[in-house]
């Protein structure tokens, strides 16, 4: 019976092990070239938990990033595959600050910071200051059939 007692707390000893090594760290320098590229909304998630789900975008955000310094620029697809560029674009630089990988914005109206929540080739997650979290998928042109 004892020997029992053993094996099972050793066996839980080797779960608590296995899911505190599970944890993800939050993203850090090493996503940073998964921020750039097309991205189109996905959804956001209000402060109170509410989610807005956007099932057809009309624009495109296009980040491009060089160095720790960025510009993020709203176009609007067009049928040919080309892109309608908005006047407005935003600067930004990325920076890690404690143990977070931040976008800080600045134009002449405001300035404002979002925390990059997750990134990789299909996802980018950022939450800003309201505490909204923007869910971005990466955009692809859509296939025109001639």
């Amino acid at each position: 019976m004892k020997l029992n007692f053993e094996i099972m707390k050793l066996y839980a000893i080797l779960i608590m092990a296995i899911l505190i090594s599970s944890c993800k760290n939050p993203p850090t320098s090493e996503v940073i070239p998964f921020i750039e590229g097309y991205w189109e909304i996905k959804s956001v998630e209000m402060g109170d938990g509410t989610l807005k789900e956007f099932k057809v975008n009309t624009s495109v955000d296009f980040i491009e990033l060089n160095g720790d310094s960025g510009v993020r620029k709203k176009l609007m697809p067009r049928l040919d595959g080309t892109f309608r560029e908005f006047p407005s674009n935003e600067k930004f630089k990325v920076l890690v600050q404690n143990d977070s990988l931040l976008m800080q914005y600045q134009t002449p109206y405001a300035t404002w910071t979002e925390t990059v929540i997750r990134a990789d080739d299909s996802l980018l997650v950022v939450r800003n200051h309201d505490n909204k979290e923007y869910v971005y998928r990466r955009y692809k042109k859509p296939e025109v059939i001639e």
